[in-house]
């Protein structure tokens, strides 16, 4: 699954309508299992805006052109999960695939998770925008560091995954874990509920009073000549 790791594709193009995605390892891949990703265009920019997964960082050089550089994290892990040298390396990288701003020092770059990413039908191929400013920041990176972007271009490989089913099969699986868990609480409730149940019913003093074994005061009279006789025999 593209969630944990990229497809091994052979390279060849499977489909005419495949997007061509390029994959790139960043330090620490051996122990984050993360991985960064980019389309090679601004049109195969688009598939990777609609398909993406929540736990998709997106980078862009702000206000730039530039390529659209993401980083893939676990499941379960946010933006709050990347490193310091995953950060440095996806700025590196965004840098060195913008015209103008791989000659510039001192340029901005912008992070922000997938899910904030807006596109609107009147938004050129390969723009988006924002739901909420607040979920970007902003990493500034002084000069290009060549020893960064070519360690990560010599990690890079061209491959074609199918974007739609991959994402298909992620939100399946999200979906088995939403009926699961709800299995599973359901589960719990019941359980708690018979619980309770048994509990109220060793209080209630319905079990405690057993009719057979009661006797009354005619009863006593009958069997006893006076009361202290009873009590002298219940005691």
């Amino acid at each position: 699954r593209l969630i944990d790791s990229p497809s091994r594709a052979t390279g060849t193009r499977p489909d005419w309508t495949a997007a061509m995605v390029l994959f790139f390892t960043p330090r620490g891949n051996d122990e984050t299992k993360h991985y960064i990703y980019m389309g090679r265009d601004k049109v195969e920019n688009e598939d990777l805006i609609k398909w993406g997964l929540p736990e998709d960082v997106w980078f862009h050089v702000d206000k730039m052109s530039s390529a659209h550089v993401y980083m893939r994290v676990k499941k379960g892990q946010t933006w709050d999960d990347l490193t310091e040298e995953e950060l440095e390396d996806c700025a590196q990288l965004v840098k060195a695939n913008s015209i103008q701003g791989n000659k510039e020092n001192n340029v901005w770059i912008v992070y922000t998770p997938w899910a904030n990413l807006k596109k609107l039908p009147r938004m050129e191929v390969g723009q988006v925008g924002y739901h909420d400013l607040k979920l970007v920041r902003r990493i500034k990176v002084e000069k290009r560091q060549n020893e960064i972007v070519n360690r990560l271009n010599k990690t890079k490989r061209e491959e074609y995954p199918d974007l739609a089913a991959e994402r298909e099969a992620y939100d399946s699986e999200v979906r088995e874990e939403k009926k699961r868990a709800f299995r599973e609480a359901e589960n719990a409730r019941l359980e708690e509920e018979r619980a309770r149940e048994a509990d109220r019913e060793a209080r209630d003093y319905k079990h405690i009073m057993d009719g057979d074994k009661m006797v009354t005061n005619k009863d006593i009279a009958a069997k006893y000549e006076s009361v202290s006789d009873y009590e002298d025999d219940f005691m």
